[in-house]
């Protein structure tokens, strides 16, 4: 679960754009939660629509020890992290107000963005390029649902249970083969192996001269790619939040 955990907590972050806001228009209120609070509308954004039993158990933790929902879905994604292999501890902080309502869609990159597009987009919210590839550090212990539903659960790397540099490495390597055999759907890339399924934004992330050099540094030391995940989550909690009214609960985190 620890996948999903943290894909919830990357949806309700970067569903924030000033752009937006600076035009009059809502433009979501970062980790706040709206995707727990609105689940009856933000659910039915394509991005978030297997995200429905995930954020349903965590809501009803969060209702039952009266957590906010932006607090409960960072919370979970850390702690999941850390349940895994070499999962690195990072840090939590807690008193997020309720979101308001919910965020617009079409905020989250898709895995058939360019790549322009997505590091627009994540600029926007307030990510740098390397922010996003150490963000990516979480496919190492992910899988994908929808990009091929033959195929559902099949996970980025071989190692899905281990934090390790294997999905770097893995996506750099040349692919000749789609695993359900009937590919390419819209967003998957040639996978080197049947039992590894292969995005299209990470083929593409993995080679622009804007991100493939940091992409092979993190491929080669597990060291900088446990300290820069564990630093840019910690930046992705805090978007759109006021950081002087957080308080540091890192304590809690096992």
């Amino acid at each position: 679960m620890a996948h999903h955990a943290l894909r919830v907590a990357f949806h309700d972050a970067v569903n924030y754009s000033p752009k937006l806001h600076s035009q009059g228009q809502y433009g979501g209120g970062g980790a706040d939660g709206s995707i727990m609070k609105f689940s009856d509308i933000e659910l039915q954004y394509v991005e978030n629509n297997v995200l429905g039993d995930i954020i349903n158990a965590e809501k009803a933790i969060a209702d039952k020890h009266g957590v906010s929902y932006g607090d409960m879905i960072q919370f979970s994604a850390v702690v999941s992290v850390r349940n895994c292999i070499n999962g690195p501890r990072i840090a939590f902080k807690a008193g997020r107000p309720d979101a308001t309502q919910p965020a617009p869609d079409g905020l989250v990159p898709t895995p058939f963005d360019s790549v322009d597009k997505i590091l627009a987009r994540v600029e926007d919210a307030g990510l740098t390029p390397q922010d996003l590839i150490e963000l990516l550090a979480s496919h190492s212990i992910a899988g994908q649902e929808v990009v091929d539903p033959k195929v559902a659960g099949l996970p980025l790397d071989l190692t899905p249970t281990v934090f390790d540099t294997n999905f770097y490495r893995d996506v750099q390597l040349a692919g000749f083969l789609y695993p359900g055999n009937d590919g390419p759907h819209t967003g998957e890339s040639m996978s080197p192996f049947f039992n590894e399924f292969r995005l299209q934004s990470d083929f593409e992330l993995a080679r622009d001269p804007r991100t493939s050099g940091y992409w092979l540094m993190l491929s080669l030391n597990p060291i900088l790619m446990s300290t820069g995940f564990a630093t840019s989550m910690a930046k992705m909690a805090l978007i759109g939040q006021n950081p002087s009214i957080l308080h540091d609960c890192s304590d809690v985190i096992p």
